[in-house]
């Protein structure tokens, strides 16, 4: 049941209550967005995933199915991840066509997830401490990670987490399953976190329980389903690709950096956030990447944390409870005391100093750097190398040009499984795709690589264009 309303607010607080979560969402929208602008306008490429979301949300636009040449000529990408809801973004490709208009709607996304779990906070802790804790969370290392290293599905998964958990700790529990059902489409592992948050709803609310089955049983359902059924059917190799990134269980603990991202984690939560049965929702994610073998699974910097930022903040507001009712929670034990204003001021404290004491490694500050927005003496010889490109052609590219092809060519990834021979050849010997090793001669290697004659179009800045002859 919703709190009741507190008659000794005063003013200056609903004001703020209303104005900061907005003014934060719109400062993290526009500070993500430019970020965005700038590595595209700089040519800053993380990897080929940009350019493969944006051939994926042509595809929605164009009424296409999800064909993303990039992996191979006829691979669905719903056969490599499970992500459908990402066809909401259309009308993103029909308003601006462009990889760049992907990295504003993911900041946008970010930025309104930071609307509700704030004005939760100002509720719980009070102006001060709830506005702090609203601009921790929205310029946290999760978030600013996942925006650097460009677009990704999860982008639509934040802002669907943040509205869940907050109205689940304003005790609106079914508006909280509804919110959460959509996840199981963003991406396969989700159902997981959907299954344990029904779990956890059933445990703790006796009244809603039937909700809470209902929901563990969506999430496991659509695990199961797509992970096991769909993702192999659609997969040109008839398997789930990412089977052989799983090591042993007995490897979870080990390197350190797991430790080092689980303490980052701890300290976003603001340490007392363990104490909230919300913080095992982190569990499904960390469990597949901490027993994965690839190495930037279990690092802090990458997108994978950004879907445990809302987690981190929900379980901290539900540890740190309600000034209004002096309880510590509203959902999981009424009769808890509330812990005193020393702890919960070091408990926001602690949100904040996790990013603040990156400093100058968190990206979000290359917005403020004169020198980043400089254009890179690479600019003008990339936009004629794709200019020499003819329009619609098949063109095999590297990862530096990927996102920028795709609005105007059919595009393969230049050392990929392509079975089409490529009208055009794109290569940047800077590239970080060809492993400090491009070849010298382009015309010469695409002959090699297709046994088909090509002419050299362009050379300049780096980059060279091949057409065939």
């Amino acid at each position: 049941m919703d709190l009741p309303a507190d008659p000794l607010v005063s003013r200056a607080t609903a004001w703020t209550r209303r104005l900061v979560p907005v003014l934060l969402a719109a400062l993290a929208t526009l500070a993500y967005g430019m970020l965005g602008t700038q590595q595209f306008r700089n040519l800053v490429a993380r990897s080929w995933d940009l350019g493969i979301f944006t051939q994926l949300v042509r595809a929605y636009g164009e009424l296409r199915a999800p064909i993303v040449p990039i992996k191979g000529d006829d691979v669905n990408l719903l056969g490599d991840h499970f992500h459908p809801l990402l066809a909401v973004l259309a009308p993103v490709w029909w308003v601006w066509p462009s990889g760049e208009a992907l990295l504003w709607a993911q900041a946008l996304l970010f930025g309104l997830s930071a609307i509700p779990l704030t004005r939760l906070a100002i509720d719980r802790l009070g102006p001060g401490l709830g506005s702090l804790a609203g601009g921790a969370y929205v310029f946290s290392f999760g978030m600013q990670s996942a925006a650097s290293v460009q677009f990704h599905e999860i982008a639509l998964a934040v802002p669907l987490l943040a509205l869940s958990l907050t109205a689940l700790l304003r005790g609106k529990v079914r508006v909280a399953v509804l919110w959460a059902a959509p996840l199981v489409l963003v991406k396969e592992d989700l159902g997981l976190t959907v299954a344990l948050l029904g779990g956890l709803i059933a445990l703790q609310h006796r009244d809603r329980r039937r909700e809470g089955i209902a929901l563990a049983a969506w999430g496991a359902l659509w695990f199961v389903l797509s992970t096991f059924v769909i993702l192999p059917l659609l997969n040109t190799g008839g398997q789930y690709d990412y089977t052989d990134n799983l090591g042993s269980p007995l490897e979870v603990f080990w390197p350190p950096v797991k430790w080092i991202t689980v303490l980052m984690l701890l300290l976003m939560a603001g340490v007392i956030g363990g104490r909230s049965p919300l913080i095992w929702l982190m569990v499904p994610t960390l469990a597949w990447r901490f027993t994965g073998t690839v190495e930037f699974y279990w690092d802090w910097y990458w997108h994978y944390n950004a879907v445990l930022m809302p987690i981190a903040l929900a379980a901290m507001l539900d540890a740190l409870g309600d000034r209004r009712t002096g309880r510590a929670t509203s959902w999981w034990r009424a009769d808890a005391p509330r812990p005193v204003r020393r702890i919960r001021v070091t408990a926001v404290a602690a949100t904040a100093a996790v990013t603040l004491v990156l400093g100058p490694a968190m990206p979000v500050l290359d917005v403020l750097r004169p020198s980043r927005w400089e254009p890179t003496w690479r600019a003008e010889p990339a936009a004629a190398a794709l200019a020499a490109v003819p329009d619609g052609a098949v063109l095999a590219v590297d990862i530096t040009l990927m996102a920028q092809a795709v609005p105007d060519h059919d595009v393969q990834w230049i050392h990929g499984p392509n079975e089409r021979v490529p009208d055009c050849v794109l290569g940047d010997r800077y590239a970080f795709s060809w492993a400090d090793a491009p070849p010298q001669d382009l015309e010469l290697w695409a002959e090699q690589e297709w046994g088909v004659d090509y002419r050299t179009q362009f050379e300049d800045g780096g980059f060279t264009v091949v057409c065939r002859a």
